[in-house]
């Protein structure tokens, strides 16, 4: 309902043309009747009303009249001026000159015509906002995805729409443009930074076992891991690779059982509304990075994790709970901004480098899926990662 009080083009239109098209019928009206009143008369009998409205053709009533009786409608002689006659009823019962029931009827069918026009002239008036709207949408949802948006078309329409279609697709292309110029840049930079560190690394190794060289051996190592993380996260937005039908349950099951193997306090468990198999359809690929960086969050702050496949309304989840702090109520949302950290100190010890929960919720959001937090009541943090059943 509240889309009907919105000021919106659409409203602003469809209330200018009904009112213009019926102010237009009043004014007639009144612009008639006072042609067409009668000489020197300053003032209407006690029992005289409105006549029926002179622009409307009569449909079954009264002829419109002034007031007072012109004359016998068989060219009989007229009326004593002197000694006006209240008009006679006609058939319907209205005296001359009231609109009849089939004349209100007519004024009503009238009035919802012109609101029907102006409804239907409102909407294709504003059908080209309504189309820069979706493709501004669409604009912004491909930026977040590496795509090219669709272009608007520049062919049809008015000129102010062609002018417009063609600023936005320049826009559009000069967006395209500076995204791929920074993560070049970005790309560059990152892959030339290792060059250096690793050469820095290898001469701190060489030197005397001292506390300062093992604390920068540790500095590197954790500069190295962000910039490891700022290349994948830039592959992942330009290289996803083919969506494809992906059993759920046995990718997180094989990531899962990895883990195990490798000492990690990890555990799978399927739940019985999951059924026999949760068929998505992703980048395996993509799934990997998400599952694999939620879970790997959940082992380095919480110690261990309990992975749950569950399926919800025609989607499948995966709920990863963990027994560590959680993350402060209000840091919920900040966590998923790049490059945050909770707690510098022990992100920097644990190799963290305030990417993977960003780089999460990104992937699962360009492939239609989502990541929530929330912090259990009996401790620990939980992330759900949902995704639509094929």
């Amino acid at each position: 309902m509240r889309s009907w009080w919105a000021d919106t083009l659409f409203k602003r239109l469809f209330l200018l043309m009904w009112f213009g098209l019926v102010a237009s019928h009043l004014i007639a009206f009144v612009a008639v009747t006072q042609v067409h009143a009668p000489p020197g008369n300053t003032g209407a009998p006690a029992g005289a009303r409105l006549p029926v409205l002179p622009s409307l053709p009569p449909m079954g009533g009264a002829p419109p009249g002034d007031g007072a009786r012109r004359g016998p409608p068989h060219g009989g002689e007229p009326h004593d001026a002197a000694r006006p006659e209240p008009p006679p009823p006609d058939a319907t019962g209205a005296p001359d000159g009231l609109p009849t029931p089939a004349l209100w009827l007519d004024y009503a069918i009238r009035f919802l015509a012109i609101g029907v026009v102006a409804w239907f002239g409102a909407r294709w008036l504003s059908a080209p906002m309504r189309r820069l709207a979706a493709a501004s949408e669409g604009l912004g949802r491909a930026l977040g995805a590496g795509e090219r948006a669709p272009p608007l078309d520049e062919r049809h329409g008015t000129l102010e729409v062609r002018q417009t279609a063609q600023v936005f697709n320049t826009m559009a292309q000069r967006l395209h443009a500076q995204f791929d110029a920074q993560t070049l840049l970005m790309a560059a930079i990152s892959h030339d930074l290792r060059t250096p560190l690793a050469r820095l690394r290898l001469r701190l190794e060489t030197m005397d076992a001292q506390p300062q060289a093992a604390r920068g051996i540790a500095d590197v190592r954790e500069m190295d891991a962000l910039i490891g993380s700022a290349l994948d996260l830039l592959r992942d937005r330009h290289v996803a690779g083919p969506r494809e039908r992906v059993d759920l349950g046995a990718l997180v099951r094989a990531l899962v059982d990895d883990l195990a193997e490798q000492g990690a306090a990890a555990q799978f468990i399927v739940a019985p509304s999951a059924g026999a198999a949760a068929v998505v359809l992703a980048p395996p690929a993509a799934l990997n990075r998400v599952l694999g960086n939620l879970i790997g969050n959940a082992l380095r702050h919480g110690g261990n994790a309990r992975v749950t496949l569950e399926a919800r309304a025609g989607e499948a989840c995966v709920v990863i709970d963990d027994d560590g702090p959680g993350i402060p109520a209000e840091q919920l949302d900040a966590v998923r901004q790049p490059f945050y950290r909770i707690d510098a100190g022990r992100d920097g010890q644990d190799g963290g480098s305030g990417l993977g929960l960003y780089i999460a919720h990104d992937l699962a959001e360009r492939h239609g899926g989502r990541v929530r937090l929330s912090n259990r009541p009996e401790g620990g943090l939980r992330a759900e990662f949902t995704l639509p059943l094929v």
